[in-house]
């Protein structure tokens, strides 16, 4: 079984759980109030694995799960380590993402957040510097490169993120792509000019 089944079935259960016992719940979702002044820092890890509804939870899982497994592969084989590293990536992803927000509404004992979408966001972008030119599909209806695609994700993260019309993290999508990102380059820099190659061979026609 792979890693990222693990973590998709883990997530569920958790998720699940949560759905059923909205007490339990709040006690380990993402709350910037509780996290510094209570100095509950788990909060920064356990939020990653719990989700608001069952929407919310089968999207993040199916987007992992399209797309982790390959990472987890390329990881595996450029290190005897790639797993660990996988799972490291995926876990700090969490933490790093939610940073922005703990630090934006750390007065606010209001706010909470949940979700694994920092992780999965990191998980993708990591995908898209090993192969950019591999289409994503939004909704199974629109399909692009995955450079073109992750742009089109990044303006809008940072768009919406300014706007707050709704109740989605967006800085949490941004920061994490971009950790994916730099977490990817720092294991290994050859990545880039290998993603800069790979562009080289795109054509739109």
């Amino acid at each position: 079984m792979s890693t990222t089944i693990i973590i998709i079935i883990i997530t569920s259960i958790v998720s699940i759980a949560g759905f059923s016992d909205r007490s339990r719940q709040y006690a380990f979702l993402m709350n910037p109030y509780q996290i510094v002044h209570r100095k509950q820092y788990y909060r920064m890890v356990t939020s990653g694995f719990l989700h608001a509804d069952y929407v919310h939870l089968i999207f993040n899982m199916l987007t992992l799960y399209f797309f982790g497994g390959t990472v987890e592969a390329y990881f595996n084989m450029l290190s005897e380590y790639g797993t660990l590293l996988y799972v490291v990536m995926y876990v700090v992803a969490i933490v790093v993402s939610d940073i922005p927000s703990v630090i934006k509404y750390k007065d606010q004992p209001q706010y909470n957040a949940l979700g694994a979408s920092g992780a999965v966001s990191a998980v993708v972008f990591s995908s898209i510097l090993f192969n950019p030119l591999n289409e994503l599909c939004l909704y199974g209806l629109l399909c692009l490169p995955g450079f073109i695609f992750g742009a089109i994700y990044i303006i809008y993260s940072y768009y919406q993120g300014k706007r707050k019309v709704d109740n989605i993290n967006h800085d949490a999508h941004l920061f994490g792509a971009a950790f994916g990102v730099v977490f990817t380059i720092i294991l290994w820099p050859k990545i880039i000019p290998h993603f800069i190659d790979q562009l080289a061979q795109f054509s739109i026609f």
